[in-house]
């Protein structure tokens, strides 16, 4: 498992003083006035900031970093992903999974055969959608749902699907 997880990313500046606007990947947008520091990560270089202020505006975060003053320097972070320790992640419930946790699982068809590797996970609003892709880069998308997704086994690294009828 990863230690840090993706909370969001940097996608412009706010204002004058240094803040920056995040396009977060958490279900509570709230939850980051609970934190108290990041990693910022861009172009495979990590760096440690702390959280000085938090506010919102519609579905963003905008965020002001402890050293970070000016436009100019928000700018520098643009287009960066912003990462938590798994210690500062919430507790998740009975049947809740982190992303990073999923991703690069096996995934097996319930009648033993194995379909692919889980590439990606698309929110579609009402359901995520799973990507699979197998060997011969052909996709499979399939709906979070219990007649489908059978069995995510962290444990094992594998995930068990069912195909209904008309699914592929």
């Amino acid at each position: 498992m990863k230690e840090r997880l993706e909370v969001g990313q940097i996608v412009n500046t706010f204002g004058i003083k240094g803040m920056v606007k995040i396009y977060p990947y958490v279900d509570d947008i709230q939850r980051f006035d609970d934190l108290k520091k990041v990693y910022i990560n861009l172009k495979k270089q990590t760096q440690k900031l702390e959280i000085e202020e938090v506010k919102y505006q519609k579905n963003m975060v905008l965020v002001k970093f402890k050293g970070i003053d000016t436009v100019e320097q928000a700018s520098l972070l643009k287009n960066a992903y912003v990462e938590i320790d798994r210690c500062d992640a919430i507790a998740l419930e009975e049947g809740q999974y982190f992303i990073a946790d999923l991703l690069g699982l096996e995934v097996y068809l319930d009648t033993g055969e194995k379909l692919g590797i889980l590439e990606d996970i698309y929110n579609t609003g009402s359901k995520d959608i799973y990507v699979v892709k197998n060997e011969l880069g052909k996709q499979y998308l399939l709906p979070y749902m219990d007649d489908v997704i059978k069995n995510i086994d962290l444990e094992n690294g594998k995930i068990i699907a069912h195909l209904i009828e008309g699914l592929i």
